[in-house]
């Protein structure tokens, strides 16, 4: 289950969640509300997140087997299930508001959630024809980069960023369709970020997978935990410089087949950094976070700001766990 305590540990807003408990939102959307309430608010020294875990597994079956599994793949289902459920609600909100308006002008429905609003971002792809020259483009959304390790050894995470964002020449058999040459021909691809998310979490890509041969990368990987500047990656037009700083780490120790996950997470309110192994939690110093078992960071957007949804609450909060909620990651 430790898979489930690292994306657990990962604080979240509890006030964007607790106003959905009277709703009619998913299963897992209201145990990980309930779940962060217990973690932020609750008088307990520890939480179980069994029933969260229950919840997700009645849709992932997968996640209830006692071996284990990958904490990216289980982050991104529960991202995708907590933004679908959460977009529903905006959407009914709007026909709820277009039903009392007077006008006939359409309200299109939103497709926003406050995970979309803290995680998602952009991917630009600029397609050039090495022939014709010609230059077109597509865009993609993302909510995790999966990075690769250009090295066995060390390395650091820019140099990761790099091999990531480097331009690719397309040839042979991966060649593409130009329009105007109206044949396949050889192009190239460059990679930027046109809309940088508020929290941006990189996936290290340590398990490598070559046909038969499955081996896990243990390359030791410097990332910094202040001022990361993602300005080189970021396409010119909508450039904005920001700058990251570390909130978060999930470790993973072990192999392919069998393993053990942790995390680091850090206070916003008293900025102390705190290691998570299952029901051990103790407060660690700056110079620990930094280790060669990082499988997932999680970097906040500097001054970082939770994006607002008008709505009244339909729970009570307590003034000072508001302000320490406020003030998150």
């Amino acid at each position: 289950m430790c898979f489930i305590d690292m994306a657990s540990h990962r604080p979240v807003p509890a006030d964007d969640f607790g106003a959905y408990y009277n709703l009619d939102c998913s299963e897992v959307t209201t145990a990980f509300a309930y779940l962060m309430t217990d973690m932020w608010l609750g008088d307990s020294d520890c939480v179980s997140p069994e029933i969260f875990l229950s919840a997700v597994g009645s849709l992932y079956p997968a996640f209830l087997k006692k071996t284990q599994q990958d904490a990216q793949e289980f982050l991104i289902y529960v991202l995708n299930e907590l933004h679908e459920a959460l977009k529903k609600h905006c959407r009914r909100r709007v026909n709820e508001k277009r039903t009392g308006q007077s006008c006939c002008r359409k309200v299109p429905a939103q497709e926003t959630s406050i995970i979309t609003r803290l995680f998602e971002g952009q991917l630009s792809y600029s397609i050039t024809c090495l022939k014709c020259e010609s230059c077109t483009h597509k865009n993609e959304v993302f909510t995790i980069l999966s990075l690769p390790i250009p090295s066995d050894y060390e390395c650091s995470l820019q140099d990761c960023l790099q091999c990531f964002f480097q331009q690719d020449i397309l040839t042979w058999s991966n060649q593409i369709y130009c329009s105007f040459c109206e044949i396949k021909q050889e192009a190239a691809v460059r990679t930027t970020i046109s809309k940088v998310p508020k929290i941006i979490v990189f996936h290290l890509k340590r398990f490598d997978i070559q046909g038969t041969v499955k081996r896990k990368l243990r390359t030791d990987i410097h990332y910094p935990l202040t001022n990361l500047d993602l300005t080189p990656y970021i396409c010119p037009v909508f450039r904005k410089h920001p700058m990251y700083n570390l909130c978060a780490v999930v470790n993973h120790f072990g192999d392919l087949d069998g393993g053990h996950y942790t995390a680091f997470c850090k206070n916003s309110v008293t900025q102390a950094w705190y290691s998570f192994d299952d029901t051990r939690v103790s407060e660690i110093p700056d110079t620990s976070v930094q280790t060669a078992t990082a499988y997932l960071l999680f970097y906040s957007c500097q001054p970082f700001s939770i994006p607002a949804q008008k709505r009244k609450s339909q729970v009570s909060t307590p003034d000072h766990c508001k302000q320490a909620i406020r003030k998150w990651p």
